[in-house]
């Protein structure tokens, strides 16, 4: 029985002793972070407006580094706030830590070099070499051109200063390992010619983040059909909002023409849209129809190409769920 009992009790020492191993590797030895690249951009014309037309309208950085009014419906941006970060993204909204997005103005971004800055895009990487949550979506932007890439460093270089200091983000545990397994090597590809428009389309809606919105996830991954909606975004209320289908079915797209879907965006640009109040209990949405509006139409048309070559797939996620009271 004491030699049995001893067995055990190695055994259960080794387990103890390979997860401590594998928790501190995970801690300490990830991730890992190839140097900063040392570069320089140079910021012309041609890439200030290029950046702040993705950082704005497709890339929608400022979505999350503004202060954004969830009092409107669409929670457009309050003017005079773009990068001061302060949103916070936390476990009331299903997160598993607390993330809060940084100021991205002069204030915080004087020191970081651009190669610095570019690597946060697109590894996932800090300036001191802690692992990003892909809450900051670099997995996607590092499929970009590393030219628009360079264009949003440049637009962000020229935001005004705004004095506001961000607490640092914190992951809770399993997260606060798990984390540094994700960043990874970006895989640049060159932007397609619009000519081409469905596999231009498919860079856009890569830029912009259509699948990472509208495929379904269960604790930060994604799961079932790309473009097939579903996924949860909680609100600050407790309430539930669902990204739609985008898929060519019937229950998505199916029956949309480019016509319908163009007027869909135009909508929340048009001269006569005024902000609508959100009465409490009732729907709002986190996506930025306001930015998104005023993207090119040669991008959103291109977009709606590239969705139409999707696999059909059923399904009709119910779209707003109110806080029980």
């Amino acid at each position: 029985m004491k030699k049995a009992l001893k067995i055990v009790m190695i055994i259960v020492g080794i387990i103890i002793l390979a997860i401590a191993g594998l928790l501190i590797y995970l801690k300490i030895a990830l991730p890992h972070a190839e140097p900063a690249p040392d570069l320089k951009v140079q910021a012309t014309p041609e890439r200030i407006e290029r950046g702040q037309y993705l950082a704005n309208n497709v890339m929608v950085c400022m979505a999350c580094h503004s202060t954004r009014d969830w009092s409107i419906l669409t929670a457009p941006i309050i003017a005079g706030t773009e990068g001061k970060g302060g949103e916070i993204f936390d476990q009331k909204l299903g997160f598993p830590g607390k993330y809060i997005a940084p100021n991205i103005t002069p204030h915080y971004l004087g020191k970081w070099t651009d190669g610095e800055i570019f690597r946060a895009i697109t590894s996932g990487i800090e300036r001191d070499g802690h692992a990003l949550f892909p809450l900051m979506p670099y997995l996607s932007f590092g499929q970009l051109d590393e030219e628009d890439i360079l264009s949003v460093i440049a637009y962000i270089r020229t935001l005004p200063t705004i004095k506001n200091d961000v607490p640092e983000s914190t992951s809770d545990f399993p997260m606060n390992f798990i984390i540094n397994t994700i960043p990874q090597k970006p895989h640049f590809q060159k932007k397609p010619s619009p000519t081409d428009q469905v596999a231009y389309g498919k860079y856009i809606s890569t830029a912009a983040l259509c699948a990472n919105c509208h495929t379904n996830e269960i604790k930060g991954k994604m799961v079932g059909e790309p473009f097939a909606g579903g996924r949860e975004f909680m609100l600050t209320d407790g309430a539930i909002v669902r990204s739609a289908n985008l898929t060519p079915h019937a229950t998505g797209i199916g029956n949309w023409t480019e016509d319908t879907f163009m007027k869909k965006f135009r909508f929340y640009s048009d001269s006569t849209y005024q902000d609508k109040k959100v009465v409490p209990g009732t729907l709002q949405t986190v996506m930025p129809w306001t930015m998104f509006a005023r993207m090119k139409d040669e991008d959103l048309k291109a977009i709606f190409a590239y969705l139409k070559t999707l696999p059909p797939v059923e399904n009709f996620p119910e779209k707003f769920t109110p806080v029980s009271r």
